[in-house]
């Protein structure tokens, strides 16, 4: 799944957590909490710059680290949360 969304992210995660890796060389299916990329304090980083960046609210329903797992799912979670609740 490719969405203008992803190379944002990508660019967030590498930034961030995995400074020495080319945007090319990081899948978008890639397990980032199994892989230890994104712990738990970097999961709270990750979704501030996630409601700062695309203005959504990850409430806590939204938590589930299912929908932070890997950018693919990341991009999912912001378009999910970027419709408008009555067009949902």
């Amino acid at each position: 799944m490719t969405s203008t969304m992803t190379m944002p992210i990508k660019s967030f995660l590498i930034q961030e957590f995995m400074p020495d890796v080319q945007a090319s060389e990081l899948a978008t299916d890639y397990d980032l909490l199994a892989n230890g990329v994104v712990d738990s304090l970097g999961l709270l980083k990750l979704i501030a710059w996630i409601e700062t960046e695309f203005a959504v609210t990850v409430d806590d329903a939204a938590l589930d680290p299912d929908n932070f797992r890997t950018i693919d799912a990341i991009d999912a979670f912001v378009a999910r949360a970027s419709v408008p609740a009555e067009a949902s």
